[in-house]
């Protein structure tokens, strides 16, 4: 579930700019150095499938609120964990401006939340022992 902007201080939003900034300029620099051109189709076919897939809401029963999938995990088992968390920076920035999930303020948070701890946590803690 995406945060909206009245949840967050402007000094913790600031922060989690900062955090998420910081981590996007890593997996910028993972890529570039990994120098892989034909993953950029296969960035873009399968961020495409999640920000679909991350449209369609679930009801959850008694608590008034939906969530829906978070592809971050998928993302990064598909493309690793870099590519991944960049993908998902696009996705949820893409909800944010067109579709008013969460607000400008939250993005910082919300892709650290659902982008960073599904791709980087999920990929190293969940995906690569097991695939290992």
């Amino acid at each position: 579930m995406h945060m909206a902007d009245a949840l967050l201080a402007p000094a913790v939003a600031a922060t989690m700019y900062v955090a998420s900034a910081s981590a996007a300029g890593v997996s910028i620099n993972k890529l570039r150095k990994d120098d892989e051109p034909s993953k950029l189709p296969v960035m873009a076919v399968t961020s495409a499938l999640v920000f679909a897939g991350q449209m369609i809401n679930y009801t959850i029963p008694g608590t008034g609120s939906s969530g829906h999938m978070c592809g971050g995990m998928m993302l990064s088992a598909l493309l690793g964990p870099y590519a991944g968390f960049l993908s998902m920076i696009v996705i949820l920035a893409i909800q944010c401006l067109f579709f008013a999930d969460g607000g400008l303020m939250a993005l910082g948070a919300n892709c650290w939340n659902m982008a960073f701890y599904g791709c980087f946590v999920g990929y190293f803690l969940i995906w690569r022992p097991i695939m290992n």
